[in-house]
């Protein structure tokens, strides 16, 4: 293995804490250097040896670093990458890339013209609910597919505090772009770009100024049907992902483990992190040759982040392909934006 990548973090809020510094600290492909802690100095308590910076400026002033993580707000994200990348930086880029198709292309483009890597960071691939109907899917077990659907509710009746997220006019802002990048990033690293697709969202909360919902129909080739769904104010239990075909359907629940873990303070190399516990497995009803219908579960396949960024890794060193493309993000965009 070449020599570890030196790594920097802009923040240390939720994301940094649970999403990225866990990864970069146990994967030995990686050293976490420093992180932009701007009023309480907290990752030292867990990181001993860690530096804090406070400011951007004095993080990309660092020498060392050779990747910086963009875990900033969403309307930042353009704006904190292009800083980076203009300070001799590759970037790994927080979901949303950006508010406009116009700005992702540009971010790619100044990555050709600079020579450094931009990858986004699109974690919900590596989902054990995800992982395990992609592996459904890719079977054929269940046939021809007609419908798949995808969900990720919430019950949340107040305003959030991330006044980024919740402010209307603010860029990249509202539950599309938070929710939908992830939703969306799953049916297009399962089927690619829709022929078409139908777009709806509503504001149901009290005093809301941005979507709380939203449906998406994606028309692809075959008569395949995808529906993405979400909403802020579902009180019931709603399967994550529901696939019918015209051999058999699949359904399992949204139970991933992993933030869960990690929010608790379990580093990606525990035995058990990233493995669901019994009682979550996914059900498979196949139509037999015989026209009996036949019911089993599917194990879920373990959660695992740290692919991610093993394909960082890979990419920076080995100059391989990062498996979110810049066709995918562009794709992401157009139907965030529409």
């Amino acid at each position: 293995m070449s020599a570890p990548i030196v790594t920097g973090l802009m923040a240390y809020g939720m994301s940094g804490r649970i999403f990225h510094a866990p990864f970069i600290n146990t994967n030995p492909g990686f050293t976490l250097k420093a992180i932009v802690e701007r009023h309480e100095k907290k990752a030292v308590n867990i990181y001993p040896d860690i530096l804090s910076y406070n400011s951007i400026d004095e993080l990309l002033n660092d020498d060392e670093i050779e990747l910086i993580i963009v875990n900033t707000p969403s309307n930042l994200h353009f704006e904190h990458a292009m800083m980076a990348m203009k300070a001799g930086k590759h970037v790994l880029l927080e979901k949303p890339a950006a508010a406009t198709s116009a700005e992702v292309k540009q971010l790619f483009d100044t990555a050709r013209q600079l020579n450094k890597h931009l990858m986004v960071y699109q974690n919900r691939r590596y989902d054990s609910g995800f992982l395990s109907t992609k592996e459904v899917i890719e079977s054929g077990r269940l046939g021809n597919l007609i419908e798949v659907t995808f969900r990720m509710d919430r019950y949340k009746a107040a305003i959030g505090v991330k006044s980024f997220k919740e402010t209307k006019g603010v860029p990249a802002g509202g539950l599309v772009y938070d929710l939908g990048a992830h939703l969306i990033d799953n049916t297009i690293a399962l089927f690619g770009r829709p022929l078409s697709f139908h777009k709806t969202t509503g504001i149901y909360r009290e005093g809301s100024e941005v979507p709380d919902y939203f449906h998406y129909h994606l028309i692809y080739p075959n008569q395949l049907n995808v529906y993405l769904t979400s909403g802020l104010q579902i009180a019931g239990d709603t399967p994550g992902f529901w696939v019918n075909g015209t051999l058999g359907s699949f359904i399992k629940n949204r139970s991933d483990v992993q933030e869960a873990q990690l929010n608790k303070g379990m580093m990606p190399t525990n035995p058990a992190y990233g493995i669901e516990p019994a009682g979550n497995e996914g059900q498979l009803t196949i139509v037999t040759i015989d026209n009996e219908k036949r019911v089993e579960t599917v194990p879920s396949v373990k959660g695992d982040y740290n692919q991610i960024f093993d394909a960082v890794y890979h990419t920076i060193r080995n100059n391989a392909l990062y498996p979110v493309t810049e066709e995918h993000i562009a794709w992401q965009l157009e139907l965030l934006e529409a």
